[in-house]
């Protein structure tokens, strides 16, 4: 756990928008020195513009570098610059992440390839990359503390319909920082990690598609990929839970090294039914089961 946050440095990942950005202003807040991440070069630099001043006010330095998280060459060369830079960082938030909607069988090998490169691979090349150079800092000091956060979602604790590409990812990100929380304790007490699992938080994910890779640019839409997106953004701007309020949600939980980070606890329920279907081995439920409605809004729009 850490608690003391000042003069440490956070490294974060999607850091032009959304949960990234609004934990790059905490972070900025509690005097950390900041490594900005984001594909994205026009966010990323109007990011790196608002927050350079209060850093310079505190002595604190400040990283900004448009990588794409799944280009494993290109994270190694962040952590190599960030290792000369700063040192070991201290938190860590693998958080970039694309949306993905339609029929599991509609979507292309090409965007299967985009989509895991991003939501999964980001996150390990992060986790690869940076977790090395925290366990020797370790080592080095019994004193240093460090924290890893990984951007799952609801998604990959659930399986709702027309969004399989999606949840398979995010459900590999949750096994993923799962199993990096019991290596750690394997080896150190120092270093703690825990998955962010948001629901529906207003931010710019639904909008990914303006990231969407140039051998991607090209193809169309399925019927059921419009769907999708039409009622993925739908849902995320009617959220009630903004990006800022679940940023010091993961900043509690690095305080308090909790592991799991729900913006919406209240929607536990289907992940309790969708376990009981799987100790009971019944046949999945039916995600819909709560909001009829939407369910036979979604049938009606695929059969026709």
């Amino acid at each position: 756990m850490i608690r003391d946050f000042d003069g440490k440095t956070a490294v974060l990942t999607g850091a032009g928008s959304g949960f990234g950005l609004e934990c790059a202003r905490i972070a900025a807040a509690r005097g950390m020195h900041l490594v900005l991440v984001d594909v994205q070069q026009d966010a990323l630099e109007r990011a790196a513009a608002e927050l350079q001043p209060q850093l310079a006010a505190r002595g604190r330095q400040l990283l900004a570098q448009r990588v794409d998280v799944s280009d494993a060459a290109a994270m190694q060369a962040l952590a190599q610059q960030v290792q000369q830079a700063l040192g070991a960082p201290h938190f860590v938030f693998n958080n970039a992440g694309v949306s993905a909607a339609g029929l599991v069988w509609e979507n292309t090998p090409q965007e299967w390839a985009w989509v895991m490169g991003v939501n999964l691979m980001g996150v390990v090349h992060g986790v690869h990359s940076f977790t090395p150079m925290m366990l020797q800092a370790a080592r080095q000091d019994p004193a240093w503390r460090g924290h890893i956060v990984n951007t799952a979602s609801m998604a990959g604790l659930l399986t709702p319909p027309n969004m399989g590409l999606y949840n398979v990812s995010k459900h590999a990100v949750v096994a993923l920082t799962e199993t990096l929380y019991q290596d750690l304790r394997l080896v150190t007490e120092q270093i703690g990690a825990s998955v962010l699992c948001p629901y529906f938080v207003p931010t710019g994910i639904a909008d990914s598609g303006r990231n969407r890779p140039q051998a991607l640019a090209g193809q169309a839409l399925t019927a059921s990929q419009r769907v999708g997106q039409a009622m993925g953004k739908k849902a995320v701007q009617s959220g009630k839970v903004s990006a800022a309020d679940v940023a010091h949600m993961v900043f509690d939980a690095i305080a308090q090294d909790r592991f799991y980070i729900y913006s919406h606890p209240q929607a536990l329920g289907p992940v309790q039914t969708r376990l009981e279907d799987i100790m009971q081995q019944r046949n999945p439920s039916d995600p819909f089961a709560h909001k009829p409605e939407v369910g036979e809004q979604l049938r009606q729009q695929l059969r026709q």
